[in-house]
């Protein structure tokens, strides 16, 4: 197969890709990096990317979730199928009604869709926006300390693409895809910092405050306010259970989120 992956150089992207690569499928990144460059914001650089392609796995940056991606995520896959790539698996978010958005977006196409709902990811701690708050020893986060969530691993996420890529069986199934235990931001902290060994705390702030803090430091509104409105979306306790998706295609638990964050120390990202 030739397989399209669109945020191939993202967390679960970059997973996918190797993990194809490895199965000795042919793997084309879209990017704005890649060559032919791939962005969503500019649909005239839709197309190229799409010759000979048999599959496309869709990440959407910033978020399956965000004003305006139901439209460019719709639109691109109505061009996909047009040309010939009927097999796609789209990445959304739990709990997120802008992600259901996107995926009937999708779906209207045709195509021959999986969708995977996936929980907050654990890379979040070491691979994006609350690393440094790690490495510095506080998270301030605006996730109540007493709301549970089945953090995922993206290598997991990424496992349960390529076989949804690759296997028919899995077409037309939406997989809600998570660790397979609830932890509260609190308690996932203290796990991080025994993994790192050094001490980490927890503050939680208000969804308003923490915006405040990322413009604060120089993020544009125009990000900080769909962020954090999606956050205090997905984070108010409606996504506070564990689901089966990666038993359901791997036949198997998911990865701990101990098992992570002790593979995340080892690697030494939370080094100072």
């Amino acid at each position: 197969m030739t397989v399209l992956v669109l945020g191939g150089t993202g967390k679960t992207g970059r997973r996918v890709a190797a993990r194809l690569a490895a199965r000795g499928h042919r793997v084309r990144v879209g990017a704005r990096s890649a060559a032919p460059s791939f962005d969503w914001t500019d649909r005239a650089t839709w197309g190229p990317e799409l010759e000979g392609v048999d599959a496309a796995y869709i990440a959407y940056s910033p978020d399956a979730g965000f004003p305006g991606a139901a439209e460019a995520v719709g639109g691109w896959a109505r061009r996909a199928v047009a040309a010939g790539v009927r097999r796609l698996v789209l990445l959304t978010g739990r709990g997120e009604a802008g992600a259901v958005r996107t995926e009937e977006a999708v779906r209207a196409t045709g195509a021959d869709l999986t969708v995977l709902r996936a929980a907050f990811f654990a890379q979040n701690f070491s691979e994006d926006f609350l690393v440094d708050m790690v490495r510095g020893g506080r998270v301030v986060f605006c996730a109540d300390p007493g709301v549970g969530e089945p953090f995922v691993d993206a290598e997991d996420i990424a496992e349960v693409a390529v076989a949804a890529l690759t296997g028919p069986e899995h077409i037309g199934r939406t997989y809600d895809v998570t660790g397979p235990r609830l932890l509260g931001f609190g308690a996932a902290v203290a796990e991080v910092a025994a993994a790192a060994g050094r001490e980490v705390g927890y503050t939680p702030v208000p969804v308003g405050a923490f915006r405040d803090g990322m413009v604060a430091d120089g993020v544009p509104a125009g990000f900080a306010d769909p962020f954090t409105a999606l956050l205090g979306e997905v984070l108010d306790g409606r996504n506070a259970h564990v689901g089966d998706g990666v038993r359901r295609v791997l036949g198997r638990e998911p990865r701990d989120f101990a098992a992570y964050a002790a593979a995340a120390a080892a690697d030494g990202v939370w080094d100072v």
